[in-house]
């Protein structure tokens, strides 16, 4: 029997076509499953994620750039109200990876008010930042007494509870969650004592975990 050289050969070129074209396409796969793996690391090397701090973190001095200063301690806020302006500091902790930046903040009305689009919040005066594992602060200021921001918020110093939204990402920027925390007064109807909590975290640039 005669064998058809030509054929074989073609047959041959096309199996090792198809075993080339296989190979790139577990190999090509494969690539981008590490870059997708690796690129997942790096974000959580830089992803951030604020809580309240500790009752035994130190006590925080902060200032505002009208020359007001305020003292909060470890997981608690502090806040003074006048005609013209309210101020506040919650002494928050980063419990991620990565520095967070904050950038604005927020009065949601009610404790399940949905959080303000991250391009309307109220965008801090100067920058803050707070390093992966350590204490810190969000500062809050409202000074304008027909702004509804300033109308909730002198609301919330007599009330028992109200909450505020900080917008926060990591240093680059990719990442930007909006907490919500709850800010409760102490034990007494009189305390002046605001005791924080995270009530909820909302992913902005990710998909959300619930």
């Amino acid at each position: 029997m005669d064998i058809d050289w030509a054929a074989v050969a073609e047959i041959a070129t096309a199996v090792g076509t198809l075993a080339l074209a296989v190979a790139t396409f577990v190999s090509t796969r494969t690539a981008n499953r590490a870059a997708q793996s690796a690129e997942k690391q790096r974000l959580e090397a830089l992803r951030p994620i604020l809580i309240p701090s500790q009752w035994a973190d130190p006590v925080q001095k902060i200032s505002f750039v009208d020359g007001v200063w305020l003292h909060v301690s470890g997981g608690r806020a502090a806040m003074e109200v006048t005609d013209d302006a309210i101020y506040l500091v919650l002494s928050v902790r980063n419990a991620g990876r990565g520095l967070a930046v904050l950038h604005g903040w927020s009065v949601p009305p009610r404790r399940d008010s949905p959080h303000a689009d991250p391009e309307t919040v109220h965008r801090l005066t100067r920058d803050i930042y707070i390093a992966s594992d350590y204490a810190g602060f969000a500062q809050i200021a409202a000074r304008d007494p027909s702004a509804e921001e300033f109308r909730l918020l002198k609301a919330a110093a007599t009330a028992d509870a109200f909450w505020i939204d900080v917008l926060y990402s990591d240093m680059e920027g990719t990442q930007r969650v909006i907490t919500r925390f709850g800010i409760t007064r102490g034990p007494g109807s009189a305390s002046e004592e605001w005791l924080v909590a995270a009530a909820r975290h909302w992913n902005v640039d990710l998909p959300d975990p619930r």
